[in-house]
């Protein structure tokens, strides 16, 4: 088995900001993006305190009651702000262990109202933490792009203008944890997921098919390539496969950061990176054409990305 700790990539951000260290920088990044389409970050400029923050008002979250929680229980994709829990979905066909609550959080004062008042403290604990992310997202794509050899002004305005929806998910401890999953093989389907988690779980999906434990590091987050930088690569960086495990002793939590371009904005692969050699190889998609594609189709059955694949 690998040395995870070692292939898995943890990137300094504070070295970009040294002449004499950003290039090795950018080409880790580089690699990190093509070999995994993930990598770890620290020295990212945003205070543990913030971090702790969210981790403590989502905890206050879902220790509420059922009864508390239930007038944001929703299956509808679309909805702005929804609760769930797969703790008693007897749809499923494989039993999935997790809560969560879903909200959209860019700009934050279009849906801060939305978000639940209770606990008291959460729209403060979590919003200034989404803000926090919001500028570290855009600082990461800039590089990302750079890497790629594309021009980030080309794409500013929609990088800033896009969505940012916060997945905030509970993992119990499970008595069956080898039985069941908190979730399912998947990938993201945005630009960046960035994840602060409470504890370890995850795990990411190699080249070769093998399931590979991403470490825990106080601290640190998780940085994971979605559909639409796949997309957009045409093929170069990879959107990354993930799941979560579970543990029989330990309750996870995670804030999961999905960041995508606007809900409508047409998608496909850059111009500059699509010639004789290397056809585009993805059709146009937009946010709005996945949340359509999920709400009538299983994505343990097929990945969306593959529905937009051109055939050879």
């Amino acid at each position: 088995m690998l040395d995870l700790t070692s292939t898995l990539p943890v990137i300094d951000l504070s070295a970009l900001n040294h002449p004499s260290q950003r290039s090795l920088t950018l080409d880790q990044i580089q690699s990190a993006c093509k070999e995994l389409g993930f990598f770890q970050v620290v020295n990212h400029g945003i205070p543990l305190s913030i971090m702790n923050d969210a981790l403590a008002a989502a905890t206050e979250f879902f220790n509420l009651s059922l009864e508390e929680k239930m007038p944001l229980l929703s299956d509808n994709v679309h909805n702005p702000v929804r609760y769930g829990t797969s703790l008693n979905h007897a749809s499923d066909k494989v039993h999935y262990w997790r809560d969560f609550i879903k909200h959209y959080s860019h700009p934050i004062s279009d849906w801060i109202h939305l978000w639940p008042s209770n606990p008291p403290s959460y729209k403060d604990k979590m919003g200034n933490y989404a803000e926090a992310v919001q500028v570290l997202q855009k600082q990461l794509m800039e590089v990302i792009l750079e890497t790629l050899g594309l021009n980030f002004g080309n794409l500013h305005n929609e990088i800033g203008e896009g969505n940012q929806l916060m997945a905030i998910n509970c993992y119990p401890a499970c008595p069956e944890p080898d039985l069941t999953l908190g979730m399912p093989p998947h990938s993201d389907y945005g630009t960046l997921t960035i994840l602060h988690q409470s504890g370890p779980g995850l795990q990411l999906q190699d080249n070769n098919k093998n399931w590979l434990s991403v470490p825990f590091i106080e601290g640190a987050f998780i940085v994971q390539l979605g559909d639409q930088i796949e997309v957009m690569s045409n093929g170069r960086y990879k959107s990354v496969v993930h799941q979560v495990t579970l543990s029989a002793e330990n309750k996870r939590l995670s804030i999961a950061s999905l960041h995508s371009l606007p809900l409508n904005k047409k998608i496909g692969p850059a111009p500059e990176l699509v010639d004789e050699q290397h056809p585009a190889s993805y059709n146009e998609f937009s946010f709005r054409d996945f949340l359509d594609y999920i709400s009538s189709n299983n994505i343990e059955d097929r990945r969306f990305i593959d529905s937009i694949k051109k055939s050879a």
